[in-house]
């Protein structure tokens, strides 16, 4: 590289070495024997004093004409020369990459950091005809690396090892690939690094696992002419790695690879030069040169050091533009400055030269230097090994905290790399060892514990009575364990906190460049670390400002959903769609917030209709005098979008709006519409507002107090979070949980296997052996399972952790609750909000419960009321139109009422709300998706009914639950009060007691209907003689029809209980009819149950998997409920007269018998009353008896009551029926 030229000397830009002629002797610059001792080879270019032998005594002064051929000549020294030349054995263009573009487009992201890397020189052969390359595995799921040829041709079926010519190792099945597949080599884990060799002399391939050989996996592959390998791999969806083909320094090299040995010489000689200038002071009074630490320099612009320095980097400069010399020698470096412990504000040494790279290095250079520097230390972080103190992870934290401690690179990296390029998310990731033994988790927990106490349902005891002394002493040796590990980790997520809080800074701009997708198993560690730093922001605002809010008590406020500052794509709202929303609550936009939507806005009626010229265009803006407008929407960065949303640029064109006043509203002429400003054009002003505007919080509704909230900034972060969670987070939590599942199923496996060895007979030594190994086997997956628990216990659910879940939750509750009150304007609230409210929940319960106690959450209880009341009130709620989010609120409900605390926060909801719950319960099915419904009627019912208390079907009290958790399973906690709440409301509002019965003798009609279909088809396929098998989803329907059919026959017996006179008081009209319908199904139920050796008795008897539920027991005792309650409940004058007559009929009824039989015989002589003609023409059952008006049809009264029960239309001509009047015949003339 050329050096430098032009301009004075050392100036930003471009610097010129000064000559003898331009500079005298004795100016800034020290004399000229003290400079020649400064540069001379005893201070800053040490060379071996055999290099000059022929007069150990004399040297030549040395200044700065002299020193760019000085140090050309002590760079060139000892340099190994590189042959440039094509290697034998390697064919292709000089960069390495892959190759993407092969039918895949779209499918397969290609970076700088994952997949492909470039290279100008495959140097990686072992030896003629050896060659190697690394991969670093990121995730663990299906993968499949190793060579092919280029005959090969792949497809999303068929990949690497899939073919004759190509070969592959695919860990996560621990087998090898070559059309066939055999078990080969070890399972690897997120963080392992694949090294994949072939030897072209012998024809074999061999893999290696973080530096251990797995064995030859493949000999004797083809060769010949026209054979040429390459690397390969396929990779099944979202899976991620990164090649490393010699660009970067090899993580397990070998002695046989030859790394670029001319470029790295020359980086370690110039580095130490630089070391040498750092440790040595000029003392120019006393004419001396000083040794000092060189810990402690500092740029102070002396004129000898900076030109000796300019020198050097302008070697050093180009050769920090190199991936592999910035990773193994710079980093390296500044990595040893750190090594000696303290913060990282006691190393100031780092800010110190990266003022130095600014100044001394060309922009460019700086910038490829910097993005060089945190990709390795990104790299480093992620793919380093677990150690017990976490050393390596908290060595790479460290050095990216003293990086963007300094602001101007801190600024840069903002702008161009850091979000973009580096997926900085990963910095906030902690891994979780699959390797228990190599973590060294087995000397920092050397005493494993599991529950070893269970009760009936298998669910683990909390505070077991019966703990031996042993086991007490076990469980707390591992809880101090578990400390120290959560202590060793807290120190990594305090640095992780620390670089999240300079990233947080308000004061570097960023260009919001959209981010790259991110693995979303980093996502839950980057949340929390994300939550802690920005509530240690709000708080230290809140400080500042008293009268603001505190984070104890954020929410999100309601105008950011309709005031277009905010964008999210195309994330439905819970009123539907952005655009209609705009058409419909145009006048409520602009009455309670003074929005006016822009017609060119309406029109667009969806996002398909918006050009994206018309995205990336200019703003046009039709002003009117005094207004403001203000623009446009926030393109989120494309890892917190949805993979589902399509393209992650392309956002919804979001209304832009403009309000003059804030509390008042704004006359006609004061409304201005404006169309949406580009991303691009969002201001500082539009965020933070300025006189007059209230920026991000523009459009306040009148509902809302008149009080600083926060820094708008940390509110759109807060809002991000919260998306976040819903589209990454949520799930992961989910996943983690299985090691405790495992724990729990292994720790039971291991009970029974104990109990079985105790009642092993000593004759048995064979058993015994067996259940010993067992035994064995199960101890020793417990011990490893429990030491990663441990970990995953400290990382992902730890007390912490938990809070920090529980302050999402109440943040989205209060922001549900300020929405709410601005009324219509509830429908643009992003669905995600109620969806993070009822998940964050759901995590708390199942996920975080095990290892802490719910109860212990500040503010639990009222919490836990406050996201009752809105289920209660918005699982019905018009304004929300979505039937997914409809269905989740109402399954929230649901499992809401199966839990007694949970219940208890249901009732203790102001009775209003209660009332109305219930009555939206009551609401007829046929309006509306009827299973949960009914599902939370049952649930408030169980423990009341007959035979009803029991938690699982008596005849399965046998078998073990595959998960004694789900709210099916839970014990019976009936609801007194809201079943009285069901009761007034049947009782007084007759029309809608009638709607409600009818709708479920309805379904109950249908889904027992459906339930005899389904078993006779299932019989007909099991008696058939040839092999059959039953398809298992029509089984699980069969099952679900039958449960249904039982949970609408116990609500018939709930309403029959607590309303008894809904069927047995005749002043009603439905009354009758309804007990008749009653009866009619009542009958039904028992004819196809009843009989011995019908078909239902065969089918339960055939005892098939997945219609275990299905039995006599729980469909008899629900009727039997029915009849009892409908006899108790009796009018008793009826039941009085009933018995007396019983009593004088009983005596003589032989008697009665004989007269009857005999007054039968000769009525079947007798013709018949009736015609046909005078007879319903839909029952064919009784006459006629009732006229429809006005069309004047007939029927019977039972037919055309229970007809208008469910249409108000003429049975015969759909005319619109106004009345009905009683008919008779008239007689005949």
């Amino acid at each position: 590289m050329s050096s430098k030229g032009g301009g004075t000397a050392l100036t930003r830009r471009n610097y010129r070495l000064a000559s003898d002629m331009d500079k005298p002797r004795s100016t800034g610059i020290v004399n000229e024997k003290m400079l020649s001792d400064y540069l001379h080879h005893n201070k800053i270019f040490s060379v071996p004093l055999s290099s000059f032998p022929a007069a150990l005594g004399f040297r030549k002064p040395l200044g700065f004409q002299d020193l760019p051929a000085h140090l050309e000549k002590l760079l060139s020294e000892d340099t190994p020369t590189e042959d440039g030349q094509a290697v034998d054995g390697r064919l292709g263009p000089q960069p390495v990459v892959l190759d993407h573009t092969s039918g895949f487009e779209g499918l397969l992201f290609v970076d700088d950091d994952l997949l492909g890397v470039r290279h100008n020189d495959f140097g990686l052969f072992l030896s003629a005809g050896k060659w190697a390359y690394e991969v670093l595995i990121s995730s663990q799921g299906l993968m499949q690396i190793g060579w092919c040829t280029l005959s090969c041709r792949f497809n999303q079926e068929e990949g690497v090892g899939d073919t004759p010519d190509s070969y592959a190792y695919d860990g996560n099945r621990v087998r090898k690939w070559n059309v066939t597949t055999t078990n080969y080599g070890k399972s690897w884990a997120a963080g392992d690094i694949v090294s994949c060799l072939i030897d072209l002399d012998e024809g074999t391939i061999t893999f290696c696992l973080n530096g251990q050989s797995l064995g030859t996996a493949f000999t004797n592959i083809k060769m010949g002419p026209g054979i040429a390998y390459f690397p390969a791999i396929s990779l099944s969806f979202k899976e991620s790695v990164a090649f490393n083909f010699g660009s970067r320094p090899l993580r397990y090299p070998s002695q046989l690879i030859n790394p670029p040995a001319a470029d790295l010489m020359k980086a370690h000689k110039l580095l130490g030069y630089i070391k040498n200038v750092l440790s040595t002071a000029i003392d120019a009074q006393e004419e001396r040169l000083v040794e000092k630490d060189c810990a402690v320099w500092r740029l102070h612009g002396e004129p000898t050091v900076l030109v000796t320095l300019a020198h050097i980097f302008n070697h050093f400069a180009p050769l920090m533009c190199k991936v592999y010399l910035v990773e193994d020698v710079l980093m390296n470096f500044l990595l040893g400055i750190l090594e000696g412990g303290g913060s990282v504000d006691e190393h100031p040494l780092i800010q110190q030269l990266l003022d130095l790279f600014w100044l001394l290095m060309e922009d460019h250079e700086v910038n490829e230097c910097l993005k060089q520097l945190m990709m390795s230390l990104l790299r480093a972080y992620r793919f380093s090994p677990i150690i017990p103190d976490l050393g390596f992870q908290i060595h790479y934290l460290r050095l990216t905290t003293a990086i963007l401690r300094h602001e101007k690179s801190r600024k840069y990296l903002l702008s161009n790399l850091t979000f973009d390029v580096l997926r900085s998310v990963v910095f906030f990731y902690i891994k979780t060892p699959l390797r228990v033994k190599e973590a060294g988790l087995e000397e920092l927990i050397p005493t494993t514990w599991w529950p070893t106490h269970f009760d009936k349902e298998g669910k683990d005891e909390r505070e077991p009575k019966d703990e031996s002394a042993d086991e007490r002493l076990r469980r707390r040796a591992y809880e101090r364990g578990c400390q120290r590990l959560k202590k060793r980790i807290e120190v990594v997520e305090e640095l992780q906190v620390q670089i999240l809080r300079l990233l947080l800074n308000n004061k570097d701009k960023s260009t919001q460049h959209p981010t790259a997708l991110c693995p979303p198993e980093y996502m839950v560690c980057f949340l929390h670390r994300l939550i802690t730093a920005v509530r240690g922001c709000w708080d230290e605002g809140h400080r500042k400002s008293p009268s603001s809010v505190s984070s104890d008590e954020a929410y999100v406020p309601p105008q950011l959903f309709y005031n277009g500052k905010v964008d999210y794509f195309d994330l439905q709202r819970l009123g539907g769609l952005l655009s209609h929303l705009k058409k419909t609550l145009k006048d409520d936009l602009a009455s309670k917030a003074n929005i006016i939507i822009d017609p060119a806005e309406i029109q667009a009626t969806s996002m398909d209709d918006l050009d994206e010229d018309d995205e990336s265009g200019a703003a046009q803006v039709m002003w009117l005098p005094g207004a403001v407008a203000m623009g446009g929407a926030l393109a989120r960065p494309s890892w917190l979008s949805s993979p589902t949303l399509g393209r992650a640029n392309r956002f919804l064109s979001t209304a832009a709006v403009s309000l003059m006043t804030p509390r008042r509203p704004l006359s006609q002429p004061e409304k201005v519409k404006v169309r949406t400003l580009a991303v691009e054009q969002r201001t500082e002003e539009d965020i933070e507002g300025s006189h007059g505007n209230d920026g991000l919080l523009l459009g306040r509704p009148l509902e809302e107090p008149d009080q600083q909230i926060a820094d708008k900034s940390l509110l759109e972060i807060v809002d991000g979070i919260v998306m976040m969670y819903n589209l990454s987070v949520h799930q992961q939590l989910g996943k983690m949980v299985v090691v405790s599942d495992d724990v729990h199923e292994y720790a039971v496996a291991l009970k029974d296997t104990e109990e079985k060895i105790a009642r092993c007979p000593a004759s048995r030594a064979d058993i015994l052996e067996e259940l010993q190994k067992s035994q064995k086997v199960f101890a020793e997956k417990l011990n490893h399972l429990s030491r990663r628990l441990a970990w995953i216990n400290a990382t992902i659910y730890s007390k912490e952790k938990m809070l920090d879940i529980y302050w999402l939750l109440c943040v989205c509750i209060r922001t549900i609750e300020h929405a709410d009150n601005t009324g219509s304007l509830f429908a643009f609230t992003s669905e995600f909000y109620l969806n993070v409210a009822m998940n964050a929940y759901s995590a708390l319960k199942n996920y975080f419960s095990p290892a802490n106690g719910m109860d212990e959450l500040p503010g639990y209880e009222e919490t836990l009321t406050q996201l009752a009341a809105i289920l209660a009130k918005h699982f019905a709620d018009p304004r929300i139109v979505g039937t997914d989010i409809k269905d989740s609120l109402m399954q929230a409900l649901a499992s809401y009422v199966c839990y007694p605390q949970s219940l208890r926060a249901v009732e203790r909801i102001p009775e209003e709300q209660r009332v109305a719950m219930m009555k939206n319960l009551l609401a007829p099915y046929e309006q509306r998706p009827w299973a949960q419904t009914n599902w939370i009627l049952v649930r408030l019912w169980r423990g009341c009914g007959f035979g009803y208390r029991y938690t699982r079907l008596p005849h399965l009290l046998k078998t073990k639950p595959e998960d004694a958790n789900l709210p099916s399973l839970q014990k019976p906690c009936p609801s007194l009060l809201l079943q009285r709440h069901m009761a007034e409301l049947l009782s007084m509002d007759k029309d809608m007691a009638a709607s409600f019965l009818n709708s479920v003798l309805n379904q109950l009609n249908w889904a027992f209907s459906e339930f005899i279909g389904m078993i006779q088809e299932i019989q007909q396929a099991a008696e058939r003689p040839e092999r059959n098998f039953v398809d298992t989803r029509q089984l699980k329907v069969c099952a679900t029809c039958f449960d249904l059919s039982v949970s609408l026959l116990r609500v018939l017996e709930m309403t029959v209980t607590l309303v008894p006179e809904i069927f047995l008081d005749w002043s009603r009209p439905s009354a009758e009819l309804l007990l008749r319908r009653l009866a009619q199904l009542l009958n039904q139920v028992l004819n196809r149950v009843t009989a011995e050796k019908n078909l239902f008795d065969r089918v339960v008897n055939l005892r098939l998997p997945g219609l275990e539920s299905v039995d006599h027991y729980p469909i008899l005792v629900a009727v039997t409920g029915i009849l009892v309650r409908i006899l108790v409940d009796g009018d008793r004058e009826c039941e009085e007269r009933v018995l007396m007559s019983a009593g004088r009929v009983f005596p003589f009824a032989p008697a009665a018998l004989t007269h009857m039989s005999h007054h039968a015989l000769g009525l079947s002589f007798c013709p018949q009353p009736t015609s046909e003609e005078d007879l319903c023409p839909i029952c064919y059952a009784h006459p006629i008896s009732a006229i429809f008006k006005p069309c004047s049809h007939k029927s019977c009264k039972a037919c055309i009551n229970q007809h208008l029960m469910n249409n108000k239309d003429c049975f015969f001509c759909k005319a619109t029926i106004t009345g009905v009047e009683d008919y008779s015949k008239p007689a005949s003339s």
